[in-house]
């Protein structure tokens, strides 16, 4: 018998190593030992399920959402989710805003500073931001659409100084040409019709895979539709699409950005790196649903 370390069937599984030790730890991967410190891996050993979807007539996880945004109800995990998201999709893109500030402007609606000079754009865009992850939440099971997809752009950018450049199309797609990272992204002209073709392509799927999701996000990515506002939008859509297919949601925090940056630039050549990355924020996920006791 050949036996695999956590690395190696890790990718084999395409999980993340935290998982894969995980499972051996929970007693729920066949054969496998620990040989001091080290997991010894049956290579036949098969990849237990991760309980992406919760099975039964049990309350989903978006049901739960939903029902604690319409009661205000405080410190559960739509609360939990407004702040974590909100703040690292905006981080990413460069806003000042601290965690406790972010968390802040949500419970209270209002920001205090002192002795610091503060974005105004940030606080603007994390207070849209919250209203983007609502709209997600209500509108989770709705088809993925361009209507609702500039819509989202719209709210995320409305009021900001972007809003009032005429060169800047919020809630519509890009007037300018524009890159990512270094690389040429869709040609403004040719948004329109590869926009039309990737949501084609990607509602003609009947059931969706978390696979699916993240390459509708890398092709999105790679378009690069709007002037400014496509990461977050992105991410949006990704927690949208996995409330309606009942996955667990993922948030890409600060220490996962590079490896979220390579998997987007990787997913032609090799799925398994932003696969990987987002099991791994997948988990932490998790770890807030056992808190709040929240089967899935």
């Amino acid at each position: 018998m050949r036996y695999l370390s956590v690395a190696e069937m890790a990718k084999k599984w395409a999980v993340s190593e935290r998982s894969v030790r995980n499972y051996c730890a929970e007693g729920r991967v066949d054969g496998a030992f620990l040989a001091g410190k080290t997991w010894n891996i049956p290579e036949n050993a098969g990849k237990p399920d991760r309980a992406n979807k919760r099975k039964g007539p049990q309350e989903t996880l978006l049901d739960i959402l939903k029902e604690q945004k319409t009661n205000k109800f405080p410190g559960g995990i739509y609360h939990k989710t407004q702040i974590e998201l909100t703040y690292n999709s905006n981080h990413m893109e460069g806003s000042s805003l601290t965690h406790d500030q972010t968390r802040y402007i949500f419970e209270t609606n209002t920001i205090g500073v002192e002795n610091e000079a503060l974005n105004v754009d940030d606080i603007i865009e994390t207070a849209n931001h919250f209203r983007c992850v609502d709209m997600m939440i209500d509108q989770a099971k709705a088809a993925l659409t361009e209507g609702l997809i500039k819509e989202l752009h719209l709210t995320l950018k409305n009021g900001t100084s972007d809003s009032r450049k005429d060169w800047f199309a919020v809630g519509d797609y890009k007037k300018l040409p524009n890159e990512v990272g270094g690389m040429d992204t869709t040609l403004p002209e040719e948004v329109a019709h590869k926009m039309k073709a990737l949501l084609k392509d990607y509602n003609g799927r009947r059931e969706k895979t978390l696979e699916d999701i993240l390459d509708f996000h890398v092709q999105f990515e790679r378009i690069h539709p709007f002037q400014d506002g496509n990461g977050r939008v992105g991410r949006l859509i990704l927690f949208k699409e996995c409330l309606k297919y009942q996955i667990v949601p993922f948030i890409i925090e600060d220490n996962l950005k590079l490896f979220y940056y390579r998997g987007l630039k990787e997913w032609s050549r090799e799925k398994g790196y932003l696969l990987d990355t987002c099991l791994t924020a997948q988990d932490r996920y998790k770890a807030y649903l056992d808190y709040f006791r929240i089967p899935y």
